[in-house]
C-alpha cells in the first residue's frame, strides 16, 4: 500500500495526468469571448469559489483565486451587456461574512455601479444556487460564469432546477503553452490541485447521478408494490 501510494503520488504530480484528467471538464463548453449575439440577456451570474473575510485586507484579497477569476469575468461581460444585472451568488458556510457580500465590495472596488448588482446570499452549494437564482431570474436566460471545471456540474444542476443557462467558463487551469520552462520536468503540489479538483468535481458528478438513481429505483419499487388505483 505504501509503494502503491508513492506511485500514484508520482504520477499525479507530473503535468501530463493531471492536465488531461482536468481538460476533460474544462472543455465541455467553449469560452464565451463574443457576447454581441446575447444583447437582451439582462443577468449575468457569477457563482463564488471560496472567500475568508478578513477585514484588514481588500475586498479583492478576501476572494480565493478562483473566486476572484469567476468574478472578473463576470464583470468583463457586465460591461459589454450595459443593461444587464450582475448576480453575486454565495452564501454563508464557514464565513460569519456571505460570498456574495465580499464579491459585491469587490466589484464595486473594481467599478461596478452598486445599483448594478443583485445579491444572493442564502446559498450553501451549487445545488442551493440553482434553485434561489431560479427565484431571481425566472424563466429568463442567463449567462452563468463559474469555473471552466465546475461548469459540467453547474450547468447540470441549473438546467434540473429549470433555467436557461448560457455557459460562460473561466479559471482555466490547464492551458496550452507556447513555450515549456523547466518547472513542466518536475512534480509540483499544483499539478496535486488540480487532481483534486477533478476528483471532486467527478464525485459530484457521481453523487448527482447516483441521487437521481436512487430516487426513481425507490419510486419503481415502490409503484410495483403499490400501483396507483389499489
Amino acid at each position: 500500500m505504501v509503494c502503491l501510494g508513492f506511485v500514484l503520488l508520482a504520477l499525479f504530480s507530473y503535468g501530463p495526468i493531471p492536465d488531461i484528467a482536468l481538460r476533460s471538464l474544462e472543455c465541455r463548453y467553449a469560452p464565451l469571448i463574443d457576447v454581441s449575439q446575447f444583447s437582451d440577456i439582462r443577468w449575468v451570474v457569477v457563482l463564488g469559489g471560496g472567500h475568508d473575510s478578513d477585514p484588514e485586507l481588500p475586498a479583492t484579497s478576501q476572494l480565493s483565486e478562483s473566486s476572484l477569476s469567476r468574478l472578473v469575468e463576470g464583470i468583463r461581460i457586465h460591461r459589454l451587456l450595459p443593461e444587464s444585472r450582475l448576480v453575486l451568488s454565495g452564501g454563508t458556510v464557514f464565513d460569519p461574512v456571505s460570498e456574495a457580500e465580499v464579491m459585491a465590495r469587490a466589484a464595486e472596488a473594481m467599478g461596478v455601479d452598486g445599483d448594478r448588482l443583485v445579491l444572493e446570499k442564502l446559498s450553501r452549494d451549487t445545488g442551493d444556487q440553482a434553485r434561489f437564482i431560479h427565484e431571481i431570474v425566472g424563466d429568463e436566460g442567463f449567462i452563468l460564469v463559474t469555473s471552466a471545471s465546475h461548469m459540467p456540474r453547474s450547468m447540470a444542476l441549473f438546467r434540473k432546477s429549470g433555467t436557461r443557462p448560457i455557459p460562460a467558463p473561466t479559471d482555466y487551469r490547464v492551458k496550452k503553452r507556447q513555450g515549456t520552462g523547466p518547472g513542466a520536468f518536475f512534480p509540483s503540489a499544483d499539478n496535486l490541485r488540480k487532481m483534486e479538483m477533478t476528483v471532486h468535481e467527478y464525485l459530484g458528478l457521481l453523487i448527482g447521478k447516483g441521487v437521481r438513481l436512487s430516487l426513481w429505483s425507490l419510486n419503481a419499487v415502490y409503484s410495483s408494490r403499490f400501483p396507483v388505483g389499489k
